[in-house]
C-alpha cells in the first residue's frame, strides 16, 4: 500500500509486512527510507500509515519534515 506526493519534496508512505510484524516507511522520491516505524499488527500499522498519508496532504513539506523529524533535503 503506497501514497505519493509530487514535486521536489515528494514522499511515499509504504506499508510492509515481514515475519516479525508490520512496518510503515516514509521514503523519498528515490526510494530511500527516511523514517521507519514497526507495528505488531496490521490494524495498528494501517492506522498509522493512514495518519501519515493525511499529513502528507494537510501539512506543508516543511511542517511534515519537522513533525516526522526528517532531515531537510540538500
Amino acid at each position: 500500500m503506497r501514497a505519493v506526493t509530487a514535486g521536489p519534496d515528494a514522499y511515499e508512505v509504504v506499508l510492509r509486512e515481514d515475519p516479525e510484524g508490520w512496518s510503515v516507511l516514509i521514503t523519498d522520491h528515490d526510494g530511500a527510507t527516511l523514517s521507519e516505524r514497526a507495528w505488531r499488527d496490521a490494524a495498528e500499522a494501517m492506522t498509522y500509515a493512514s495518519t501519515v498519508r493525511q499529513h502528507l496532504y494537510w501539512l506543508s513539506p516543511k511542517k511534515f519534515r519537522e513533525y516526522y523529524r526528517i532531515t531537510e533535503p540538500a
